[in-house]
Order: C-alpha cells, then sequence, then structure tokens
C-alpha cells in the first residue's frame, strides 16, 4: 500500500492526476507511516520472532521496545489533519487510479486508520495472553507491558484532546507534561455586578473541561462538536490557568 499510495505521489508519470492543492502534502496525508512500518518490519517484527518458542515470555519483547511506541503517538496527533485532508481529496483521480491498480477493495482512509486500529489492539492480546499465562515464568513482565500500552494509549487519548485547545497565547509544552485531562463542574467569584448576582453565581458551578500539566492546570470551555469522522472530536477553548 505504501508503495501504492504515497511512493506515486513523486512518480512524474502520475503528477498529471494530482492537484496541486494535494502536492506536497504527503507528510500531512501519511503522518510518519513510514516510521512505524520500518519500525515493525526491521525491529519489532524480528524481537517477536524470537519469542515464537516462548509465546508467555513475550512481554519482554515489549518492555524492551516500549520506548518506540511512542511513535504511535505522533501518528495520532496528525490524524486529525490527515483525515482533513483526505475528506478535500477523496474523489481526486489519482486515488482511484491507485486503487484500481492495486485491485484495493477499501478506499485509501480504510489503511491509514490501521495504526490506530493496531496501538489499541495490542493491549486487548496482552490482556487474553495474560489470561492463560498465571503463575508462570515472564507473567510479570506480561503484566508490567499491559501496563505500559495502556499508558501509552492514555498519552495518545490526552493528546489528541490536547491539541483541540484553542485560544492559548503561550506555548503549551512549556507547561511540561500532560498528567491528566477531564470534566469537572468549576466554580468562580464574579468581582462585578450586585451583590445578589455574585452570591447566586458563585453557587452556580460552569462546566470547564481541565487540562493538568506539570506546571499549570488550563480551564477550557468544550465547544460543541460538529463534522464526521475525527472531525467530531470536540474543542476547547482556552479561558484560564493556575501555576503548579
Amino acid at each position: 500500500y505504501w508503495q501504492g499510495y504515497a511512493a506515486e505521489m513523486d512518480n512524474p508519470l502520475m503528477a498529471h492526476l494530482i492537484s496541486p492543492e494535494l502536492q506536497n502534502k504527503k507528510d500531512i496525508l501519511f503522518g510518519n507511516m513510514e516510521e512505524i512500518y520500518h519500525f515493525h518490519n526491521r525491529i519489532f517484527l524480528r524481537e517477536l520472532e524470537n519469542y515464537v518458542e516462548y509465546p508467555e515470555l513475550v512481554g519482554r519483547c515489549f518492555l524492551d521496545q516500549m520506548e518506540d511506541f511512542q511513535i504511535y503517538e505522533k501518528y495520532c496527533q496528525n490524524k486529525p489533519r490527515s483525515e482533513s485532508l483526505w475528506r478535500q481529496f477523496s474523489d481526486s483521480v489519482f486515488f482511484q487510479e491507485c486503487q484500481r491498480k492495486l485491485e484495493h477493495k477499501l478506499s485509501l482512509d480504510s489503511y491509514l486508520l490501521k495504526p490506530v486500529q493496531r496501538i489499541t489492539k495490542y493491549q486487548l492480546l496482552l490482556k487474553e495472553m495474560l489470561k492463560y499465562s498465571k503463575n508462570c515464568e515472564g507473567a510479570e513482565d506480561l503484566q508490567e507491558a499491559l501496563t505500559s500500552i495502556l499508558g501509552i494509549l492514555k498519552a495518545v487519548n490526552d493528546s489528541m484532546h490536547q491539541i483541540a485547545i484553542t485560544g492559548y497565547d503561550g506555548n503549551l509544552n512549556e507547561l511540561g507534561k500532560l498528567l491528566m485531562q477531564g470534566s469537572f463542574n468549576v466554580w468562580t467569584d464574579h468581582k462585578k455586578g450586585h451583590s445578589k448576582v455574585k452570591d447566586l453565581a458563585r453557587f452556580k458551578p460552569m462546566q470547564r473541561h481541565l487540562f493538568l500539566h506539570e506546571k499549570a492546570v488550563l480551564f477550557c470551555k468544550k465547544r460543541e462538536e460538529n463534522g464526521e469522522g475525527y472531525e467530531k472530536a470536540p474543542s476547547y477553548s482556552y479561558k484560564h490557568s493556575l501555576n503548579v
């Protein structure tokens, strides 16, 4: 599929089928898919093959490569941009021709979703392996691998919310690691207005989405979801922050 789509975007013989707006957008459409492919093909698959005869010990393989799984977070962060671009050009003659030559029943967007499905499937596979590996060598590694994968999934989920923050003037990266995020009731004092209005407002909660970073808490207002697919993801309008 990589050769059938991404490589074809650089093929001079296919250039006349690509609209100008789509040219030079390969990195947006595919994200770091190539990096994920090479990680599996050159590293992870070869490591897994060492455990064919000892599947209960496969947890160690995951733990040894856990740092490399961060590449999935990068892919998922780019996915909304990729989705938006695909939606604009999904009926492009270029993509139709690529799909025809590959004889694929499914269009490109089905394959672009594969890394997202893969990273979420690992935790299910590890849970299943752990179920049949109780009280045997490697069980602790399997449990640790599962915990680590769940941590990566949480980081991916949190980052998908974080990139939807709008209206913040500073650099989010300077706030440190995102530790937690979620919806909360928030109460605040109103300095302006009649005393009765202020008293009433004090006891009326506002719904806010909080982002707890290492250095600050951001208070945001969740905006209505609209669109389809990944564009259904909400956006968060920045309102206030508290230093930690």
